[in-house]
């Protein structure tokens, strides 16, 4: 498991069945950070690695592959080399597609980013390019070639064992650039002919076509997701040549979203989606009984089957909730006996956390909005300093459960609201509308409502309300103060987007014109829907937060908002984080800047020091 060290960086730990916790691998978050590891054998761990690099003046995500014994030993990069010869920088390190459940070995089938390599001087230059799939040996690092190669491709998907049954391809334009369709084929039981399966339209936030995501071999059939009535739905379509269609599951008010798979073999055994909170629909009758039966043992506690042994007779269980960060279990279904691995956060424990509860609220023309509200533990919910905390994205949702943000706020006593303004996703083609940013009236006045709702109710006052985001919630807690100067007394933005047309130009480094159009519109829309061209129109004063490494928002975004801000006469700080990426993932910064977070907030809307 991964486990967070007390400052910057993390660790890898290995549970053993006795109890016993052993770290094997320490990374400083100024390196590289662990992002996940799973088991290649009984004694070997695949590990994927991340890290953000500077090419000559320009950031970018670098992810690599490494294999490590289970006692921190033998410690193997699986990702190839970089070369010096080669024409351009290989980003993605590759992914296992395939953990070979079936093979006694320890050989996994990855995918891999192919760069060609410079031929002169040398008769032996690498000249593939795209992306192929290879069988790589995690402890000898043998490699051997599966799928050569696509110029145009854009992934496989295996059936779990040991098998590629689907490739998707996605055409360049004759600017270079990718085109808007992605065209999947698939192969038939033992055969080696491509043949037709689907094509998925891409049109900014949004995809139509059926998208696949696995393969179920004994079923032989593709399970993906298209739209079914202006909602995401789940489909398995026949791959022995018929390519007979087939609903799972649809719902009249969410999106059905993610699959639900277990084991080596990554089965599917169900379908989650989220309503007030995640639910998850099991195929699989024993799953889920199981699932009904941990629920019952957890009570009031979201059950997953996080993980399975190779026979499915061991699990790994999660369960969690919004006062509970969560834990993991291992579930023995031979002896029904289940031990717990470990608590997600370990220093919590005994710390009473707040609820909370899934509530709706009315827009300014009559829409409900479903939000979240989170009270101080023992409040009456009444005359308190009050946050409202959009979520980012845009195409993104808030679910119930666990935060840390909305948890640290409300043990210091402020009421927050996490509002779903229309502009997420999860709730169909039609809440999405066009986009946070496209539909940004929109959006920003759903937003809006919510701070009204907070006072109208006698949640908060007029005088204590304040707005705090992350990301595009950061670009919503500034653009919310354009639209209505008056409402909130106080601005928090984390690495938000403050300028529209500095984003296209991020944006159009890798994506064409009409993409960058279907995200953010064009040049008129840009003018009006960037804070930091309206920054005369924001009265709260602004506390901002950003990391120099962010590739998501560069910090020259607020860089350019509190400059503004300054020169429109408001009052705005910047705290910049040297080495944070977007996340900011960092323990020490993160507790530095909710401290900060809390005294501003504090100071500014003339709050005691302690609540």
């Amino acid at each position: 498991m991964l486990v967070t060290s007390g400052t910057r960086g993390a660790g890898l730990a290995v549970w053993s069945s006795d109890g016993k916790l052993t770290p094997i691998l320490n990374y400083p978050g100024d390196d590289a950070r662990l992002m996940g590891c799973s088991w290649s054998t009984n004694t070997r761990l695949v590990c994927t690695l991340y890290a953000v690099v500077d090419r000559e003046g320009t950031l970018g995500g670098v992810s690599r592959m490494i294999a490590i014994d289970a006692d921190g030993s033998n410690a193997k990069e699986l990702s190839p080399p970089q070369k010096p010869n080669q024409l351009y920088v290989r980003y993605f390190g590759g992914e296992v597609l395939d953990w070979l459940p079936d093979e006694s070995g320890s050989a996994v089938l990855m995918l891999r980013q192919y760069v060609p390599e410079r031929a002169t001087g040398t008769l032996i230059a690498q000249k593939r390019e795209g992306v192929g799939v290879e069988r790589v040996d995690t402890v000898s690092l043998k490699r051997t070639v599966v799928e050569a190669p696509r110029s145009t491709g854009v992934g496989f998907i295996s059936d779990g064992h040991g098998t590629i049954r689907i490739v998707g391809t996605r055409a360049r334009l004759g600017s270079g650039y990718m085109g808007d369709e992605v065209t999947y084929r698939y192969r038939r039981p033992g055969s080696e002919t491509w043949e037709p399966l689907s094509a998925v339209t891409i049109k900014g936030y949004l995809t139509s076509g059926f998208d696949p995501y696995a393969v179920d071999r004994d079923l032989n059939v593709a399970y993906g997701f298209d739209n079914a009535d202006g909602r995401k739905a789940l489909y398995k379509v026949a791959l022995d040549g018929s390519l007979k269609r087939e609903l799972v599951l649809a719902r009249n008010d969410v999106d059905v979203d993610s699959l639900v798979r277990i084991g080596r073999q990554q089965r599917v055994v169900g379908v989650s989606y989220a309503t007030d909170r995640r639910q998850i629909s099991y195929f699989d009758p024993q799953i889920n009984a199981l699932a009904t039966s941990l629920e019952k043992a957890l009570p009031g506690n979201a059950i997953n089957v996080a993980d399975a042994s190779l026979d499915e007779k061991k699990l790994v269980v999660f369960g969690g909730s919004d006062v509970n960060p969560g834990r993991y279990y291992l579930l023995d279904r031979a002896t029904k006996k289940m031990a717990e691995i470990a608590a997600v956060r370990p220093d919590l424990a005994g710390v009473k956390l707040a609820t909370v509860k899934a509530i709706t609220y009315k827009a300014a023309d009559g829409t409900d909005v479903p939000a979240y509200l989170t009270l101080p533990v023992g409040s009456d919910g009444k005359n308190l300093p009050a946050i409202v905390m959009p979520h980012g994205g845009p195409s993104a949702r808030d679910e119930w459960g666990f935060d840390w943000l909305s948890q640290f706020f409300a043990a210091r006593g402020f009421a927050v609201i996490q509002p779903n303004y229309r502009g997420s996703s999860g709730f169909g083609e039609r809440w999405f509308s066009q986009n946070g940013f496209r539909s940004w009236k929109l959006a920003m006045g759903d937003v809006n409502d919510a701070g009204r709702w907070m006072i109208t109710q006698g949640i908060t006052s007029p005088a204590k309300l304040a707005i705090v985001g992350w990301s595009y919630g950061g670009y919503a807690a500034l653009q919310s103060n354009v639209l209505d100067p008056d409402l909130f007394k106080a601005v928090v933005a984390i690495a938000p987007v403050t300028d529209l047309d500095q984003l296209q130009n991020r944006l159009k480094d890798y994506s064409s014109d009409q993409e960058v159009k279907d995200i953010i519109g064009g040049p008129a829309l840009w003018n009006e829907a960037s804070p930091s061209r309206h920054a005369e129109r924001i009265k709260a004063p602004v506390l901002l937060f950003h990391g120099d490494r962010d590739i998501n928002v560069p910090i020259a975004q607020s860089r350019l908002m509190v400059s503004k801000l300054h020169d429109a006469g408001g009052r705005a700080e910047l705290v910049e984080y040297p080495g944070l990426d977007h996340q900011l993932d960092d323990s020490q910064a993160r507790a530095g800047m909710l401290d900060r977070i809390d005294q501003f907030l504090r100071t500014t809307l003339n709050l005691p020091t302690k609540p």
